[in-house]
């Protein structure tokens, strides 16, 4: 797993860009382009065969089903290299398990950032679908930044983060990220939140806002003095509503502030500790979010 310490200048030389041509991998194709310009990254595009698809084939039709994949592979590769004119880039291809596939392509080119779109939800038989979308961020040996279906503005040409909000619920899994909240924000001088969401409403909390200090001055405690030169950070600590989940706070907090860009550290996938940054909660703000998300395995 690649990290980045804190105060440190991301370096991306190497973009992945996961596609199966759905609307929905496509909103995030120009996010993976600004990027790219804006590094100077070298971008690979990926496009899978997923293993499920030859399940439906018996031992007569396997020639021509083989014949007819390798044909969609050809054209899959054609439109790929036309997507990603303008950058210097790759494309690859490749059938299996989509992740297994993409897995190998992150360790094969020493990818710094995977770019993927998904449509947020489970059960529809697609590649990037909300299922695959969560294995492939619990996963990768790097950061994944993921468009999901409510992210409706698109970068023209360069992309600027300007209001960043990083959600901590002070696990050492979710610290993974922070590194990569503060060097966006200095790259872009922009606005950083630290938030960090109490799951109980404050009215069932003795002495609430002496806990609402305490949490406060614990997130002032993870920026380094020197970040305030070149970006504006505000911590932020909100207490949960009744009923209510720690996503739905922090896609509100998120929404409210205008954020351009949510950046999570999350659990392995099978990690035995359960908090609000865990199985639903970073599965729902990526599959909810106006922007983009940056996941960051810790």
């Amino acid at each position: 797993m690649k990290t980045l310490a804190v105060g440190k200048r991301i370096a991306l030389k190497n973009i992945l860009f996961a596609t199966d041509f759905s609307p929905y991998s496509n909103a995030a194709l120009p996010y993976a382009l600004a990027i790219s310009r804006q590094y100077g990254a070298k971008l690979y595009g990926a496009h899978v065969l997923a293993a499920e698809d030859y399940l439906f084939c018996t031992s007569e039709t396997w020639p021509a089903y083989l014949e007819q994949q390798q044909q969609l592979q050809k054209q899959a590769i054609a439109q790929l290299d036309e997507q990603l004119q303008g950058v210097p880039h790759q494309v690859l291809s490749g059938g299996g398990d989509v992740w297994d596939v993409l897995s190998d392509f992150i360790g094969e080119h020493d990818i710094d950032l995977l770019v993927v779109g998904t449509h947020g939800r489970t059960g529809a038989r697609k590649f990037l679908m909300g299922s695959i979308a969560e294995r492939i961020f619990r996963q990768a040996a790097c950061p994944v930044l993921t468009v999901g279906p409510n992210v409706f503005s698109q970068p023209k040409g360069e992309i600027q983060f300007e209001r960043i909000l990083f959600a901590t619920d002070f696990s050492e899994e979710s610290f993974a990220a922070l590194p990569y909240a503060i060097s966006l924000a200095e790259e872009d001088q922009a606005q950083l939140a630290l938030l960090h969401v109490v799951e109980h409403p404050a009215a069932g909390i003795p002495d609430s806002e002496t806990v609402r200090s305490s949490l406060r001055r614990r997130l002032q405690e993870l920026v380094p003095p020197e970040t305030d030169l070149w970006c504006q950070v505000e911590c932020l600590v909100e207490f949960g509503r009744q009923f209510a989940t720690a996503d739905e706070r922090i896609l509100d907090v998120a929404r409210n502030r205008l954020a351009d860009l949510i950046v999570l550290g999350v659990r392995p996938r099978h990690g035995a500790t359960v908090t609000h940054l865990a199985h639903t909660t970073a599965q729902r703000v990526v599959a909810q979010a106006a922007c983009p998300v940056l996941t960051v395995r810790g």
